[in-house]
């Protein structure tokens, strides 16, 4: 399903250069979720450990590393130049500093995964996690409520709101089920690529 809601925002972005990256999340989130397909079969002995273990890492990478600082400057992208286009920019930096920790900590290892309830519990060792987990949100999420497009600014809230509630049900299973959450509002993303109405700015001209 995440495939073909990929595919149909790719066909429908057009000629819509400044809306390529975020247009790309949908078919990124269904790569990703293929990936830890292959860390669940890891853990249950279906496919080989070292297989396991290297999905284990494409799927950290992915969600740790890249997300931080790709999400934040997606959402730059769709901005002309002005006051939110610098905001983004600072959450851009803020998303590569997160990243930059991230990595550092997986390389420092050791990076591992084991069945939860429900999901997959990962962990790496990683120092002020409260700290960087909270600067992780701000960049991923609050980068999309600042957004001049409406319907991404409630993207942005919804996944804020999520956020919390993940939290309060799981926090060694946070980054299986909030990147499993923000794969399915890949749906509010084609709507958006589909329907959605102009830039405020470009609304508030033509008023």
């Amino acid at each position: 399903m995440l495939g073909a809601i990929g595919i149909d925002v790719a066909r429908n972005v057009h000629q819509r250069r400044d809306h390529l990256a975020f247009a790309a999340l949908p078919l990124l989130f269904a790569t990703h979720q293929l990936t830890e397909t292959f860390v669940w079969w890891g853990l249950q002995g279906h496919v080989p450990s070292a297989v396991g273990h290297v999905a284990t890492w494409i799927y950290l990478l992915f969600a740790f590393v890249l997300l931080p600082t790709y999400v934040p400057l997606a959402i730059r992208a769709l901005e002309p130049p002005g006051r939110r286009r610098t905001i983004m920019t600072a959450f851009a930096g803020l998303g590569l500093v997160v990243s930059t920790l991230l990595l550092a900590a997986m390389i420092r290892g050791p990076v591992s995964a084991r069945l939860g309830d429900a999901h997959v519990a990962y962990d790496i060792k990683l120092h002020a996690g409260f700290l960087i987990t909270g600067a992780y949100v701000v960049a991923t999420c609050a980068s999309a409520v600042f957004s001049g497009y409406r319907q991404i600014a409630i993207f942005g809230v919804v996944n804020l709101i999520a956020v919390i509630v993940i939290a309060r049900l799981t926090i060694d299973g946070f980054a299986s089920v909030w990147c499993g959450w923000a794969a399915l509002t890949s749906l509010a993303i084609a709507l958006h690529i589909r329907f959605g109405p102009p830039h405020r700015s470009v609304a508030a001209a033509l008023a």
